[in-house]
């Protein structure tokens, strides 16, 4: 069993107390930050509960890139650049 199946196997057995940890975490970020970054730590809040529920389930969910918000299709990148035509005469 690797590192990270046995830590995986201990959140899953211990979601509670993880979510807990979550909670006071960011509750201890936005004291720190006097509320700036709240809706920031709120999300990562989300998302860390998110992964305790995916890894309670057994499933694992690719992360989400950080041009593309949680819930939307990906984008298709931009069409590279055409090279110039040259002048007709």
């Amino acid at each position: 069993m690797g590192f990270l199946d046995k830590v995986k196997n201990l959140v899953s057995q211990n979601a509670d107390k993880v979510d807990t940890a979550i909670d006071k975490v960011g509750d201890a970020v936005d004291k720190k930050t006097q509320g700036k970054y709240s809706q920031h730590v709120n999300k990562a809040q989300e998302a860390a509960k998110k992964a305790v529920d995916n890894t309670q389930a057994g499933t694992q969910q690719p992360p989400v890139p950080p041009t593309q918000q949680s819930g939307q299709p990906p984008t298709s990148p931009p069409a590279p650049p055409q090279a110039p035509t040259p002048p007709q005469s």
